[in-house]
Order: structure tokens, then C-alpha cells, then sequence
């Protein structure tokens, strides 16, 4: 077996590898900054409904990006869940 051959092939793999690593890696990072606008539109959410009521809290997830998957305020508490691309959050506020 003559070995001037095999540089190619082996170059062929290590090419493929470092593509699907960095596919990898920016799929892992798309699912990173969901999950961080995720928690911004939790907390936004959930600010503005501790002190206006679920209405402006579906507003406020929604200008961020999201949406409101639910709502439970219990006495001057509220905790809830945003979404956005797939990405989901949970933020409590309590009302001063």
C-alpha cells in the first residue's frame, strides 16, 4: 500500500468533523440566547404584572420577543412563563 494516497481522505474527515462541530456550536448558541430573551421576557412579564395585571404582562412578552404562556398571581405575587422561539422561562415579582 502506497501511502501518498491517504492525505486526502484524512483530510476529508477532519474537514467534515470541524464543520459538524461548528454547526454544532451555533446551534447550541442559538439555543443559549433563546433561552437569555426567554428569561428577559419572563422578568419583564412578570414586573408589569405584579403591578398592572396579566393584560400589560402579555404586552410586555410580547415586545420582547415572546409570549406569555402563563399567568398566576396569588395575593400581591405573580409568577410566570414566557416563551420565545421554543425557549421557556419562569420569573416571579411581588407587588411593593
Amino acid at each position: 500500500m502506497e501511502p501518498r494516497g491517504q492525505a486526502l481522505p484524512l483530510l476529508a474527515v477532519v474537514v467534515a468533523l470541524a464543520a459538524l462541530v461548528v454547526l454544532g456550536l451555533g446551534r447550541l448558541g442559538a439555543v443559549v440566547v433563546a433561552r437569555a430573551e426567554a428569561q428577559t421576557a419572563a422578568d419583564a412579564a412578570a414586573l408589569a404584572g405584579a403591578r398592572l395585571g396579566r393584560p400589560v404582562a402579555e404586552q410586555l412578552a410580547a415586545a420582547n420577543g415572546g409570549r406569555l404562556v402563563s399567568f398566576a398571581a396569588a395575593g400581591r405575587e405573580v409568577e410566570v412563563v414566557a416563551e420565545v422561539r421554543g425557549e421557556q422561562a419562569r420569573a416571579r415579582a411581588r407587588r411593593a
